[in-house]
């Protein structure tokens, strides 16, 4: 962990800097209230769970929770200034990174493998992932399964340049697999299944390789983390006490899931399992956004004469480590 040690000391430079440049102080006896932007999922468990037990309250911070679709959706809310957190996985924040460097990772909340899949309409000709060449794959352009779509075909040696990639929101999926605007989708678990279910026998699941671990991170302003760094302290804290809860009492977690995400409970017995649910911040997570970073560079979906960051400054580890001493080091 020395990288994001010596990284984290340039991120406190950087947020002193901001403190010291303006400090909006809230009423007296009252902190004013922060927004959390994240879409509902099994990743967001954690933060469903404190919401749904009075931790973030009990850990006294005034945490307000709105809904956003889709990682890149999350983080327009963090830069348009309609929130002050957000919660994504990796991929929108390395995106980002090419142009600008006010937000900052500062726990990462669940890691999961096999959350991401392809799924397949059988009468666009699509019985395995050979038959992928040359269709057309329906997308969340910037999130991680745009990153996942490439390594899958890779794996399985097929050019990505061979698949004409689609973009799509959550909301279009269905309506767009049904009505034949795509062939195929790759989405996290809980958009393919809605497809399937609407495909019926026409779909068909695509082998999963467990080639990616898709992380969801706890991103901050870093202009919010300079004026409120105890605030985010004891959202962490929060946060903590919810992961307890999860392992503790797992039935209630899945209960708690279902209703917040609007899953059906067949559904969140057969996705829980792929999901750790862990506070932490380890230096796989700069590793794979350095990959990453990486990858859109080289297939052009960043401007080639962008210089690579160095993800050390996207994450600060001094909350958590005030917050959960222990969290590096597990």
């Amino acid at each position: 962990m020395s990288r994001l040690a010596s990284g984290a000391r340039r991120v406190a430079r950087a947020c002193a800097g901001v403190l010291l440049s303006t400090l909006i102080l809230p009423a007296p006896g009252r902190a004013a209230e922060l927004v959390l932007a994240v879409t509902h999922s099994p990743s967001s468990l954690a933060i469903d769970i404190a919401q749904e037990e009075g931790y973030f309250a009990a850990e006294g911070v005034a945490l307000r929770i709105v809904d956003c679709a889709g990682g890149p959706r999350c983080m327009r809310q963090l830069f348009d200034g309609r929130a002050q957190l957000t919660a994504v996985s990796e991929l929108p924040v390395v995106f980002n990174s090419f142009e600008r460097a006010d937000y900052t990772i500062v726990a990462t909340l669940a890691t999961s493998t096999g959350n991401i899949k392809l799924i397949g309409r059988r009468s666009a000709g699509i019985t395995g992932p050979q038959q992928l060449a040359g269709k057309r794959i329906g997308v969340i352009i910037g999130s991680s399964s745009h990153y996942f779509l490439d390594a899958y075909l890779l794996f399985h040696g097929i050019d990505p340049k061979q698949v004409q990639i689609v973009a799509v929101q959550p909301e279009q999926m269905v309506a767009a697999v049904r009505h034949g605007q795509i062939d195929a989708l790759a989405g996290y678990s809980r958009h393919t299944a809605a497809v399937a279910k609407a495909l019926g026998e026409d779909a068909v699941a695509l082998g999963d390789p467990r080639i990616y671990t898709d992380s969801f991170n706890l991103v901050v302003d870093r202009r919010t983390l300079g004026e409120r760094e105890q605030d985010i302290v004891r959202i962490l804290r929060a946060l903590q006490r919810a992961q307890r809860f999860i392992a503790e009492h797992p039935q209630r977690a899945k209960q708690v899931l279902g209703a917040r995400a609007r899953l059906e409970p067949a559904f969140v017995e057969t996705v829980f399992p792929a999901f750790s649910y862990r506070l932490s911040l380890d230096q796989s997570l700069v590793s794979t956004m350095e990959s990453e970073a990486r990858w859109a560079l080289r297939e052009g979906h960043i401007a080639p004469d962008r210089r690579l960051p160095n993800y050390l400054d996207y994450v600060a580890t001094g909350p958590l480590l005030e917050a959960v001493p222990t969290a590096l080091a597990q």
